[in-house]
Parts: structure tokens; sequence; C-alpha cells
């Protein structure tokens, strides 16, 4: 045999020893495949959409507030500062709110009580979870317990307790109102509801949420403790020192 004959070989069986050791890993390591099922996949596509369609909401409530200040900027001023202000007001959880929507309560599962097993608190990763839900499901304003949520609350626990801001959770039961845009929004947010994720991990902790047909009138009471702005300061106008 030939010193280049030895090496053609050598070069063959390298080849052939590649090939044989990706075909053993691919049988040892098969792709991994999505195996959520058609209806997982929609529920999650449908929250998307939702989520999609509340920031163009969003965008087109700006775009009209500039478009009202570019078209009466030439006319009073104050009336629409004014108006202005009010509506930031209401976006901040000040004010008090009317509308369509339904009403979530918080109790201890009955069956939990008969068989004298102990219900826990609330947990307050899974009131975060349930409220993290109602905001993709479409909701305008809630509140816990008659706290008003608004962007600054902090849902926690201290000392084994479950605070929402400053209010402590300790008796049951409790109601979370919930107000949506419209009547159609609130009877979309108990359909889904009635399937949520969410209300199988309150059960889990021996409590049951119950679900109100939609309202066409709840109120929710505004924010009453004091907001703290902090890392903000006003603007200088060009020219101040």
């Amino acid at each position: 045999m030939t010193k280049r004959t030895k090496l053609y070989f050598t070069f063959i069986t390298f080849i052939i020893g590649c090939m044989i050791a990706i075909q053993f890993q691919t049988v040892q390591e098969p792709v991994v495949r999505d195996t959520r099922d058609t209806w997982e996949l929609r529920q999650h596509l449908t929250k998307e959409m939702e989520l999609y369609s509340k920031l163009i909401r969003e965008i087109q409530k700006n775009e009209d507030r500039i478009h009202n200040y570019e078209s009466e900027i030439a006319g009073s001023k104050e009336e629409t500062l004014r108006q202005t202000l009010q509506e930031l007001r209401k976006e901040a959880g000040l004010t008090e709110v009317t509308g369509p929507g339904i009403i979530l309560t918080i109790e201890p599962l009955t069956e939990a009580l008969l068989l004298g097993e102990k219900f826990n608190a609330v947990s307050p990763v899974i009131l975060q979870r349930l409220i993290n839900e109602l905001n993709m499901f479409g909701a305008e304003h809630i509140s816990i317990d008659g706290e008003r949520i608004i962007n600054t609350t902090v849902i926690r626990e201290i000392n084994g307790e479950t605070k929402v801001g400053n209010h402590s959770l300790n008796v049951l039961p409790f109601n979370i109102l919930i107000i949506t845009e419209n009547k159609d929004s609130a009877d979309k947010m108990y359909n889904r509801m009635q399937v949520s994720p969410s209300i199988e991990d309150f059960f889990i902790d021996n409590l049951r949420v119950k679900i109100s047909k939609p309202s066409d009138s709840i109120t929710i009471t505004p924010f009453v403790d004091t907001l703290r702005i902090r890392n903000m300061k006003p603007a200088q106008e060009k020219g101040e020192n």
C-alpha cells in the first residue's frame, strides 16, 4: 500500500466516522417539538392580540389628545388644560369611576372548612398574577377590598401578611371590583375568567373565586393615600439659570 493510498484510506475512514457519530447523536437527542395543543396556542394568540389592541387604543387616545391641543390652541387654553388635568386624574385613579364590569369574591373553600383544613392567606404572587391577567383582559379600573389599584400600587407580603399598598388583606371574604371599557368588554371578561388559570391557583390554596354576572354599573372609589413622586423636578425654561 502506497503512502497516497494510506492517506486516502485514512481520510475516508474519518468521514465515515463523523457520519456515524452525527447519526448516533441525532438518534439519542430527538428534536424537541412544541407539545402545546391547538387550544393553548389559540389562547396565547388571543391574549397577545388583546394586548396589542389595548396598546393601539392607548396610542389613539394620546393622538386624539394631541389633536385637541392643536385644534384648540388658539381658543381657550385654560379649558383645554382643565379637561386634560381631569383626564389625567381619572387615569391616575384619583377620581371615583362608575361603569360596566364584574366583581370577584375571594372566600375560603367550603369543602376545606368542613374537613377541618386551614385555608391559606392570599398569596401576593397569585394576587399579582390575577391583576396582570385582568389588565390583559381589558380591565380599565380595579380595586381590591376597597383599595384602588394604581400604577404605583405594590402587592407584597410583610411579616406573613399580604398588603395591597398600605391595606392589609387579613379578613375573608373580600371583593375585587373590575370596570371595563364597555358592556361587551365586561361580558368577554366574565367568559374568560370562567376558564382562567388564576382561578385554579386560588383553589390550590383552599380559596374560591366567585365571579359575578356582568353589571352595568360598578363604582370604584378613588385612591386616597398620598402619591409620592420621586426623581422628578420642574423643567427649566430656556434662559433660566
